[in-house]
């Protein structure tokens, strides 16, 4: 089993810009890809942005230019920096890992992000 445990979300104006970190303990050698999700009221949950052990990453159209993810191996952790944040990006953001094959294996709490215009 992998947890995940997320951290960073808020209140912030539209415009400004925040970083969510997610920490995985456990058994950690069965993930090679990290991400994070996110779920908006009344909405299906949609991915965010991922990246792997090597580093290859993946965004949504919506966050590319605005959003970074990023990963420290040693310390088991995947970040994602959000800038130029908007109304829109509301939600509650999931951290999740896994591997190639079942990338959503392993789920966090989720963190609440609220963007004011």
């Amino acid at each position: 089993q992998v947890q995940l445990v997320e951290s960073g979300g808020g209140l912030v104006e539209a415009g400004g810009s925040l970083k969510l970190s997610c920490a995985a303990s456990g058994s950690i050698f069965s993930i090679n890809v990290m991400g994070w999700h996110r779920q908006a009221p009344g909405k299906q949950r949609e991915l965010v942005a991922s990246i792997t052990n090597g580093g290859n990453t993946i965004y949504r159209d919506s966050v590319k230019g605005r959003f970074t993810i990023s990963r420290d191996n040693a310390k088991n952790t995947v970040y994602l920096q959000m800038n130029s944040l908007k109304p829109e990006d509301t939600a509650v953001y999931y951290c999740n890992a896994g591997n190639g094959i079942f990338p959503t294996r392993y789920w966090g709490q989720g963190t609440q992000l609220t963007v004011s215009s």
